[in-house]
């Protein structure tokens, strides 16, 4: 089971800024675009949406694939329909895999095993919204990361 609870911070005064402790202990401020002290609730389904997706896709790729991962960003906007309730109606995930010798398949795969198998976010997401996927790869070109050419040594 899933849990969360949200507590008001400060009852007599107008801003709507809310602790939320989630069922694991972990606390966060909530807060509107007035109070600017914490993000907005939706936010956080947005946050909520790259998270899972990148769990997903960072576990396939590296015990399915075996790639090697040196960076991996998620990006999303949503779009909001304009009356309440402002439901996304619109999702736009963009990947950012930075690594050695990235497979482009394998990424591909990893991207549609969470969209159509793993993101129970995803999932939920998808009842209001239309998904799009895209992704690049960055070729990791740190010296350190790549074979080094054996040289003999001079003494």
């Amino acid at each position: 089971m899933i849990s969360a609870q949200v507590d008001l911070t400060q009852a007599f005064k107008s801003q709507r800024q809310f602790v939320a402790q989630t069922g694991t202990g972990h606390h966060l401020l909530l807060d509107d675009t007035a109070g600017g002290t914490g993000p907005k609730p939706i936010e956080l389904v947005a946050a909520g949406l790259a998270g899972c997706t990148a769990f997903d896709v960072i576990t396939v790729l590296r015990q399915k694939y075996h790639q090697k991962i040196t960076g991996y960003q998620v990006k999303v906007e949503a779009d909001q329909a304009e009356r309440p309730p402002q439901v996304f109606t619109a999702v736009r995930i963009h990947h950012v895999v930075t690594g050695i010798d990235i497979d482009e398949k394998a990424l591909q795969e990893a991207i549609r095993l969470s969209e159509e198998k793993y993101c129970s976010v995803g999932a939920m997401v998808q009842k209001t919204a239309t998904l799009h996927s895209t992704y690049e790869i960055i070729n990791e070109t740190t010296a350190w990361m790549q074979p080094a050419d054996v040289v003999g040594v001079e003494r």
